[in-house]
């Protein structure tokens, strides 16, 4: 019963959560980023504008962040910079293009928010390669 209500923790659990989570999230965004991919055929092009760039920009910079940030996530290698874009996409979606929306519109894009900026701060843990990388 001890070890329901404990605290501590070992390092190889965490790492172990670490990669759980790049991994799965990671994945869940890669497919949501691929679903976008199609959008590239309209003429013109219908996306939200970030900060004026235009549509079609807006587009490429989404699927920059949520494909190729993705891969790098679910490596684990550059974990801490490459969720910096993804924390920036989630933040817009939620607080901007779903800002008017009921909270059920916005409580995915709230629960990505929060893993990318838990990866930030922990970063990819043991199971990575910026753990290989930062062992040289």
């Amino acid at each position: 019963m001890n070890k329901i209500f404990s605290v501590s923790r070992s390092a190889s659990s965490v790492d172990l959560a670490l990669l759980i989570a790049r991994v799965g999230i990671g994945a869940l965004m890669l497919v949501h980023g691929i679903s976008k991919i199609p959008m590239l055929d309209q003429s013109p092009i219908q996306f939200y504008d970030f900060m004026g760039v235009g549509d079609e920009l807006s587009l490429y910079l989404a699927l920059f962040a949520e494909i190729g940030c993705s891969i790098f996530v679910i490596l684990g290698c550059a974990t801490r910079l490459v969720v910096i874009p993804l924390i920036i996409t989630m933040l817009v979606a939620v607080f901007v293009i779903h800002a008017a929306d009921p909270f059920v519109k916005q409580e995915m894009g709230l629960h990505y928010l929060l893993i990318y900026v838990m990866l930030l701060l922990t970063g990819a843990g043991r199971y990575s390669i910026d753990y290989l990388i930062s062992k040289r």
